[in-house]
């Protein structure tokens, strides 16, 4: 059996992507997956995305982390299939997709960069001096003055595997502040280690930077070790609204994998 697929990154955050429109890769189960994700046996990836066809919108997006578990939205990945879809000659310069979370719009713009609008955000809930924050994917987020010396693999998966979050597990980022500019770091659930940046981790940051330090600005870039990126945000009363999550997604290669 063989699958042709393309492997795309959104700030070092790195996807496996294969078009799957004639519904032709039904059968990938949850090792196979794992099997293509994996970097020294496989393709190597973060997460494996199937573009699906949808009666209503450009197409479906149907997400699985890099241990072949069934995922909540990825906002990198989100980028990343938009900028796939546009290979594929499926939209122009705007686009509207299905997602686990929703729908989503999203927009390459003239520079390149892809604008992603993200789900509202309403569940946001300070622990402690922490932040748990529901941006498509749950978030725990934790300010610390310096992050470059943090043991994420460690500490991350000591937090995400407590007895608090055991049960349905939980992306932890570690976040600095200078200048009104973020540093973060993440670990993921579902790959079980740290990522070179994740999207709804970004986007969750930038929230919750903004509820604990009440900054005059509501457009934020973030540095994560893969890249930039840039989240935009409106509060409401019940939360925040027109969420966008912004960056760089970049074709890689492609190649057929045989099984």
């Amino acid at each position: 059996m063989k699958i042709h697929f393309y492997k795309y990154h959104g700030a070092g955050n790195d996807f496996i992507l294969i078009d799957n429109r004639e519904n032709e890769v039904s059968f990938l189960s949850k090792q196979n997956i794992s099997d293509l994700c994996n970097r020294h046996f496989g393709v190597g990836a973060d997460g494996l995305m199937l573009l699906n066809n949808h009666k209503e919108y450009d197409f479906e997006m149907d997400y699985y982390n890099s241990d072949g578990s069934g995922s909540t939205m990825c906002g990198n990945g989100g980028r990343c299939i938009v900028a796939f879809a546009k290979k594929l000659k499926l939209f122009n310069n705007s686009v509207k997709f299905l997602a686990s979370d929703g729908l989503h719009e999203a927009e390459i713009k003239e520079n390149g960069l892809i604008k992603l609008k993200m789900t509202n955000v309403t569940e946001f809930l300070q622990d402690a001096d922490n932040y748990i924050v529901n941006t498509g994917s749950p978030h725990i987020v934790i300010f610390k003055d310096d992050i470059e010396n943090i043991d994420v693999f460690n500490e991350g998966r000591k937090i995400r595997n407590s007895q608090k979050f055991k049960e349905n597990g939980i992306n932890v980022n570690f976040v600095s502040e200078n200048d009104g500019e973020l540093s973060i770091r993440t670990y993921e659930r579902g790959v079980e280690n740290e990522t070179l940046s994740c999207g709804t981790g970004s986007v969750a940051s930038a929230i919750a930077y903004y509820k604990k330090y009440n900054p005059n600005i509501k457009n934020i870039k973030l540095k994560t070790l893969g890249g930039e990126l840039n989240v935009k945000f409106e509060e409401k009363q019940n939360g925040f609204e027109n969420v966008y999550l912004e960056g760089q997604a970049k074709f890689v290669f492609e190649g057929d994998y045989y099984f």
